[in-house]
């Protein structure tokens, strides 16, 4: 009888020592998915400078650090961390920087160069009516090249953004694929993305589980390169 339970501990033993590691893998897999989805809430809002805002994630647990422009867009950073599914909580680490020059910068500029251009025509339609009806000519002008240059700017700011969001995405991807396989350490593994381009740092214990991580994220779908920082550390 003492034989059979002694079986029985050593049994339950196991299931626990093999389940710590799974649950782990699993806690890392779900904050990749919540900093993926933050990140995006945060770059698809008009009101918040998305690119300068950076996004950790720990058991749950949401961390802002970065620079912005006004108490009103660290409230609105903060509420869209907050309702993002599966965030606990928010730590706002963000500073309020009047002077600083978000991502929207240049919509801003021309914004303002759109603004004083208009000023610029109304001024000038006081004065006689030939040189007001040039002056307004010219103002619209203006007025026309700088809304030009406000619609590029938008828009390159939106392909940034997009491209940033697909990368945070392929991160994710990734890290949730190396912690899902059992032949590597994902944890030990860290994973950035630029552009479609994996980096992947850390360290491993053999070429086979480095070559096993490579291939996963190889394989990933949105991955165009793999670079290949793992550093091999056999067991001891």
């Amino acid at each position: 009888m003492f034989k059979r339970m002694s079986v029985v501990i050593c049994g339950l033993a196991v299931m626990l020592l093999t389940a710590g590691p799974a649950i782990a893998q699993g806690d890392a897999a779900a904050d990749a998915a919540t900093t993926a989805a933050v990140k995006t809430k945060l770059l698809a809002d008009t009101k918040v400078g998305g690119l300068g805002i950076d996004v950790d994630t720990k058991d749950n647990v949401v961390t802002l650090t970065g620079k912005v422009r006004s108490a009103a867009e660290r409230t609105e950073a903060v509420r869209l961390a907050r309702t993002t599914t599966g965030v606990k909580n928010v730590v706002s680490k963000l500073v309020v920087d009047p002077n600083y020059k978000g991502v929207t910068d240049k919509d801003d500029k021309a914004k303002a160069e759109i603004k004083d251009e208009a000023k610029d025509a109304k001024d000038a339609t006081k004065g006689t009516t030939g040189k007001a009806v040039d002056a307004t000519k010219k103002g619209a002008e203006k007025t026309g090249e700088a809304a030009k240059k406000a619609g590029q700017a938008t828009k390159d700011a939106a392909v940034k953004a997009e491209d940033v969001t697909a990368d945070a995405a392929t991160t994710a991807a990734v890290k949730t694929k190396l912690l899902g396989d059992t032949k590597v350490g994902g944890l030990m593994i860290d994973v950035d993305t630029k552009d479609n381009v994996v980096t992947l740092s850390g360290t491993v214990h053999s070429a086979a589980e480095k070559a096993e991580a490579v291939r996963l994220a190889k394989n990933t779908t949105g991955v165009k390169k793999v670079i290949d920082k793992l550093t091999i550390t056999p067991k001891l």
